[in-house]
């Protein structure tokens, strides 16, 4: 198949058997059927090695194999020690050798008869003449007494038909004790003749007669075979060791014999748990661990005392919440202690901040009751909130969450009072900045507006956590007083910190400052811009207080293109305030894209941002999205003639 005048055609066919080999809706059964016969052409034509190392033997080629393995090969005797089974496939071995031969059948059949016993004994086993077991009623002297073990011979070697064999006891015996004596002493002539390598390897004694199977036989060396016996008993008697005599040196352990008994594993015995003490009981070791730490102080005891509580986890808030309150109606110095030793506990592993926001929420919830003995409550508790928020118990947004839409208001704006006093108000303000809390969730619904907003936290002294809408405020103030950009720069730089200038916040206020002036310095109300489209007065001014205020924009926003769009979504807001006026939008994109105050990178950000945070944008994208479509088609066309 392989010739050179058919290569072309064969390669063919593979090349057809290959693509359907790869197809996935034919049967699995056809493709491996395919890949194996492309395989088989590829590998020239020998077949896989897993069909010629595991296919069927003969049972010559078994027994080769034990021959490898063991070095010696054993044959399986018959009556007389002599005859192998080289002799017994001779055609001049007599026909009734050879139909006992056939008729063993079983086991023998495959591995040779075992030297000195049969196929097995016990019941249910049919014996044969060449058994140990056959006539052990008769009495024989060469066994002490016991019956003959093995069945005369023949009368002639070449005698063909079949005869009666039967004869008394007496001939027998005297006959087997003959024969035995003659072959003993010519074994004893041939052995002082053959070299003594092979003097031990003819027949085997019952002491010498090994019951490890070939090595051939046994997919796992380290294995027990399987067709060993595992119990001493089950074992042929004349198989087994005496149990008086230790085996001699040199002879290898039977196999399968369990010697050493498996070693007894003593179960520890149970110890029986004591339950856990009731909630009133550790609510009472909560409070005599309190007393004694507050007028001791002493914090190791009070830790030791909790631990020895072995307080199971769903009583932690409990135990917290008896805590502070305990503490509650006592002076600063115990709140504080209270506290060291709540950020203790959390040091040492034994509690959790959860755990502790469980337990201040579970202390509010009794506040009603508190505050007729202790009117106070809430701002003892913005303490213990304060110093966890300083010892990192809890963040400032885990302490928000269960206090939004103005739940036990003013409590948030408390602890937050409580942590600036402890600590300071840049960090607090850092901090703040990072929980990224929205401050008007916080509040009652009723108030959640900036201005509202601005109001309570200046009322609360905490108006400096958004230093921006104070800016929002006052920029628009100054630029009225003074609009020239020399002097409303210098506003900024005296009373802005310079982290807030790369601000968006603050971009934001500042362009939406600087929309607000030109739309009151052009008198237009909101509203009216749609009614009628503003004169040529109107758009020469509004561009010239754009070029006055460029260099303040220019500061600002150079270089950074983030920045420059947060000014256009100040510009998008600014328009959608005032309802979108007929081309003011698209005004202020062009005079910004003229004066170089947005590049063109920023609007085509602003055009593929798809942020919601800010109203109007649909609206907005309307009005300029042709002169953004002409934005970016003039922008390719100067990269490729910069290319060129």
């Amino acid at each position: 198949m392989n010739l050179s005048f058919i290569s072309s055609l064969m390669d063919q066919y593979f090349g057809r058997m290959r693509s359907l080999m790869n197809n996935k809706e034919l049967p699995a059964r056809i493709r491996f059927l395919l890949q194996d016969t492309v395989e088989l052409r590829e590998n020239n034509w020998v077949p896989r090695k897993a069909f010629i190392d595991n296919g069927p033997k003969t049972i010559n080629q078994i027994r080769q194999d034990a021959v490898k393995d063991l070095g010696v090969f054993i044959p399986a005797p018959m009556s007389q020690g002599m005859r192998m089974d080289f002799f017994l496939e001779s055609p001049f071995m007599p026909n009734r050798m050879k139909l006992d031969r056939e008729t063993l059948g079983g086991l023998a059949d495959m591995f040779g008869q075992m030297p000195g016993s049969g196929i097995g004994t016990g019941p249910g086993v049919i014996q044969d003449r060449y058994s140990p077991t056959m006539g052990r009623h008769r009495t024989n002297p060469l066994f002490n007494g016991h019956g003959g073990h093995i069945a005369p011979p023949p009368q002639s070697q070449f005698d063909m038909g079949p005869k009666s064999f039967v004869k008394s006891n007496q001939v027998q015996n005297q006959h087997f004790l003959n024969q035995n004596q003659n072959h003993m002493a010519q074994q004893q002539v041939q052995s002082k003749d053959m070299p003594p390598r092979f003097s031990k390897k003819g027949q085997l004694n019952a002491d010498e007669i090994s019951l490890r199977p070939a090595q051939s036989f046994l997919l796992n060396k380290n294995q027990v075979p399987k067709l060993q016996p595992q119990i001493p008993t089950m074992m042929p008697p004349s198989a087994q060791p005496p149990r008086t005599q230790t085996p001699p040196l040199g002879q290898p352990p039977q196999l399968g014999l369990k010697t050493n008994p498996p070693p007894i594993q003593e179960k520890p015995q149970k110890t029986n748990k004591k339950p856990p003490p009731a909630k009133e009981e550790l609510l009472k070791m909560t409070e005599a661990i309190m007393t004694d730490y507050l007028n001791s102080k002493n914090l190791t005891e009070a830790v030791s005392g909790v631990r020895e509580m072995k307080a199971p986890k769903h009583f932690l808030p409990e135990m917290l919440s008896k805590i502070i309150v305990c503490s509650l109606d006592r002076p600063d110095e115990d709140k504080e202690h209270a506290s060291t030793l709540i950020h203790t506990l959390r040091t040492e592993g034994l509690i959790t901040g959860e755990n502790f926001m469980q337990a201040f929420l579970n202390v509010l919830d009794q506040c009603p009751k508190i505050e007729l003995d202790v009117p106070l409550v809430k701002s003892y508790l913005a303490q213990f909130a304060a110093r966890a928020i300083i010892a990192e118990l809890v963040s400032v947004a885990e302490l928000a969450h269960p206090l939004e839409n103005g739940t036990h208001f003013p409590l948030f704006l408390l602890c937050l009072q409580q942590t600036a006093k402890l600590k300071d108000r840049e960090w607090l303000t850092d901090l703040f900045q990072q929980s990224k809390v929205n401050m008007q969730k916080m509040l009652p619904e009723i108030d959640q507006n900036k201005d509202r907003m601005l109001e309570i936290l200046e009322g609360k002294g905490l108006s400096f956590l958004f230093p921006l809408l104070k800016l929002e405020k006052e920029l628009l103030k100054q630029i009225k007083a003074d609009p020239s950009p020399q002097s409303i720069y210098k506003w900024i730089k005296d009373n802005i910190s310079p982290k807030l200038h790369t601000d968006k916040g603050f971009v934001n206020i500042l362009m939406t400052s600087f929309l607000q002036y030109i739309s009151q310095e052009l008198c237009v109300a909101e509203g009216d811009e749609q009614l009628a489209a503003p004169s040529k007065e109107q758009l020469e001014q509004e561009k010239q207080l754009l070029l006055a205020f460029k260099p303040v924009m220019q500061k600002f926003l150079h270089d950074h293109t983030e920045l420059q769009v947060s000014a256009l979504y100040a510009l998008q807001v600014h328009c959608n305030a005032s309802g979108f006026p007929k081309g003011m939008l698209l005004r202020y994109f062009v005079n910004f894209y003229d004066m170089e105050i947005i590049e063109e990178e920023a609007f085509l950000a602003w055009k593929e941002d798809i942020t919601q945070e800010f109203p109007g944008k649909g609206k907005a994208l309307f009005q300029v999205n042709q002169w953004l479509t002409w934005l970016e088609t003039a922008e390719e066309e100067e990269s490729e003639d910069e290319a060129d």
